[in-house]
């Protein structure tokens, strides 16, 4: 591989293709990363209907402002991935906002305390989605089949130790879902994802 901070080819190439206007490249990118998209959408809102018309608005704006991704900034999985959620928070904010002020109950803090934990959710998801397989499986089985880290190493056929190592670093990783998890926080890669 080139250099550490050299972006993904694929990623370089998308963009220069979306640059230019290419209708196969959207269509290349709607079928890789639709499901992302529409799955942290309807984790956000909630609403079938509301992840539909989000993903739509996603790919749109990619196709609008090919130039807002800068493949030196990080993978565009995570680019979109941060736009997703942003633009799926800002929609959740403004409908919970007028869904309060027209029901004239509720408070400004319960809608913050719904907006953030839908954030963290979706930020959750993303992350145990994009983590690597090894991570993945040892975090699968030690949490929703309810296996220790031994007998985590067996599924896996690992050692012990390694097991544990796989543990400590997925939960890590999912530590970091109350990061950036305030609402209208700007797209990026550090950022809302």
């Amino acid at each position: 591989m080139a250099k550490k901070d050299a972006p993904p080819r694929w990623d370089r190439k998308m963009q220069q293709r979306l640059a230019r206007g290419e209708a196969a490249a959207l269509g290349e990118l709607y079928d890789r990363f639709a499901s992302l998209v529409h799955g942290l959408a309807h984790r956000v809102l909630g609403d079938e209907h509301a992840a539909d018309a989000l993903t739509r608005e996603v790919f749109t704006h990619v196709w609008q402002h090919p130039d807002a991704y800068d493949p030196k900034q990080g993978p565009l999985r995570s680019w979109i991935a941060g736009l997703t959620h942003h633009l799926a928070v800002r929609r959740l904010h403004a409908t919970e906002t007028a869904a309060l002020a027209e029901a004239g109950h509720g408070s400004l803090e319960e809608l913050e305390r719904k907006v953030r934990h839908a954030s963290v959710a979706a930020r959750a998801d993303y992350i145990v989605t994009s983590m690597p397989a090894p991570l993945r499986a040892a975090l699968d089985l030690a949490y929703f089949q309810r296996r220790d880290y031994r007998q985590t190493a067996a599924d896996l056929g690992v050692t012990e130790d390694e097991a544990r190592r796989r543990l400590r670093l997925g939960l890590q990783l999912l530590s970091t879902a109350h990061e950036a998890a305030t609402p209208g926080a700007p797209p990026g890669h550090g950022g809302a994802l």
